[in-house]
């Protein structure tokens, strides 16, 4: 029994160690705080330019309704833009940071 549970925990630090997962979990981190740093930047920075364009300016609030439904349009064109943000930021960083033109497979 207790060789077993050996041979497990080997099985599992080899597993770590084969699929690196402790690089994973750091850039899951980082990627978290960079997620918030660029929140930040859309939130303060550029959405303040895009509601000086657009007349009213409150562009966050617009919300369609359709009968009894309500539509958020708006918040979610905002988390859109976001998530495009955040999407171009990794692929400058994988591009240019980590110097590889293309993810092969193994």
């Amino acid at each position: 029994m207790i060789s077993k549970s050996k041979n497990t925990v080997k099985e599992f630090m080899g597993f770590l160690r084969e699929y690196n997962v402790m690089a994973l979990a750091i850039a899951f981190i980082m990627g978290a705080a960079a997620t918030s740093l660029v929140k930040s930047l859309v939130d303060n920075l550029i959405m303040p330019i895009v509601g000086f364009l657009i007349p009213g300016g409150a562009w966050k609030e617009f919300i369609l309704q359709i009968g009894p439904i309500f539509f958020k349009l708006g918040a979610f064109f905002g988390e859109l833009l976001n998530f495009i943000i955040i999407a171009f930021v990794v692929f400058i960083i994988a591009k240019y940071l980590m110097k590889e033109e293309k993810v092969t497979k193994k």
